[in-house]
């Protein structure tokens, strides 16, 4: 630390009982004030919005119960330093502003689902989930094959989330072999083998 020349350090010492006289007077005197404002109350007690009761809180922490035993007269210091716990558990605490599971798409989301799949009905979960990151909302493949089959039983999907192609009016796997067992020769014309 740097040594002061004595007169400076005479000085300092002089400020800081100054300023140290200075502080006990105020507090002396908010002590007095509140004496004075507990004896106009009288027996009534006080009641403390959650505001008023996280300002004390604050202000009352770092002071200790020690210090607090001396100064406090409208509440004891237990009662602060339980204040405060309590607004740490609820800074932490997350479950008073979260239900469980995941939070629900937008109401306007199925409504466009519904019409992209309407519009373009070759379209498939993947494909309308891109055009909804598109158009900026992010929404889960298999959240577009369950608004899809919830709006109608007639869209189904694959176990990759596609849409199926019955859904799609294509025909299927075994229409595409029923078809072909009719036209072996994959001419595009079926005929009859009677």
């Amino acid at each position: 630390m740097v040594d002061l020349n004595p007169p400076l350090q005479f000085l300092l010492r002089v400020f800081v009982g100054w300023v140290n006289r200075q502080q006990l007077e105020v507090i002396d005197y908010l002590k007095e004030e509140n004496r004075i404002l507990r004896e106009r109350l009288g027996d009534r007690r006080l009641r403390f919005t959650d505001a008023q009761r996280r300002r004390l809180a604050e202000k009352g922490k770092p002071l200790g119960r020690k210090v607090l035993r001396d100064i406090a007269s409208i509440v004891t210091p237990d009662t602060i330093m339980a204040w405060h716990r309590k607004l740490i558990a609820m800074k932490w605490n997350r479950v008073d502003k979260c239900g469980p599971g995941r939070p629900r798409i937008l109401s306007e989301i199925p409504a466009l689902i519904a019409r992209m799949a309407k519009e373009n009905s070759s379209w498939g979960s993947t494909r309308i989930q891109g055009a909804l990151s598109n158009l900026g909302h992010r929404v889960a493949r298999g959240t577009v094959a369950n608004v899809l089959r919830s709006r109608s039983p007639a869209w189904k999907t694959n176990a990759m989330g596609h849409l199926s192609s019955s859904a799609l009016g294509r025909p299927g796997r075994r229409g595409f072999l029923h078809r072909r067992s009719l036209d072996p020769q994959g001419t595009g014309h079926t005929s009859s083998w009677t």
